[in-house]
């Protein structure tokens, strides 16, 4: 029996060690970059194409962030990461990085993607100066056909997500940590 835990736990920080090592952002190679600012572009299209009413989102939100494939795995101890591009008024500004470190009854893995939309320029800035993690309180809204019609800002942010692949039990984005790195 003790071997088994060993064995989960070990598991676990494998899991955890892959997806925060794979995901690292600044030392990409441009083609990297590249391909990531395609992907996030893509992944607004899909947003809008999922739900018509987005598209007002993202037209009327004084900034966001777009993660075209977060990662997120576990069993017991798990992780997400992923890596974004960040948009002022429309226009690409800089890279994101999403990391989170989750304990407690998860199992499984899943890829997703996720759009975190600023309401202000105080929410935005607590962005750019690298001083934004997603509270506990503020919840992601998958989104489908109509679900961005009665979405709202909570704490000066308004979060998306739509699964990619996978199956996992438990999908919050409480405690995700955000990382800015503007361009030059």
């Amino acid at each position: 029996m003790k071997n088994i835990r060993q064995s989960l736990l070990n598991y676990s920080l494998l899991v955890v060690a892959i997806l925060l090592v794979s995901g690292m952002s600044y030392g990409q190679s441009k083609k990297k970059v590249i391909e990531i600012r395609s992907d996030a572009k893509e992944a607004i299209a899909e947003f809008i194409e999922a739900d018509w009413q987005m598209e007002k989102r993202f037209q009327e939100s004084y900034g966001y962030v777009v993660f075209p494939n977060v990662g997120k795995g576990g069993l017991g101890i798990g992780g997400s990461s992923g890596n974004g591009v960040a948009y002022l008024a429309g226009v690409e500004i800089g890279m994101a990085k999403l990391s989170m470190l989750t304990i407690g009854f998860q199992a499984g893995g899943q890829a997703f993607r996720e759009v975190i939309f600023f309401e202000n320029k105080e929410s935005m800035d607590r962005f750019k100066e690298n001083k934004f993690e997603v509270a506990a309180q503020v919840s992601a809204v998958a989104a489908t056909a109509g679900a961005s019609a009665d979405a709202d800002y909570t704490a000066g942010v308004m979060i998306f997500t739509m699964q990619k692949g996978g199956l996992m039990y438990e999908a919050s984005v409480g405690g995700q940590k955000l990382t800015y790195n503007p361009f030059d």
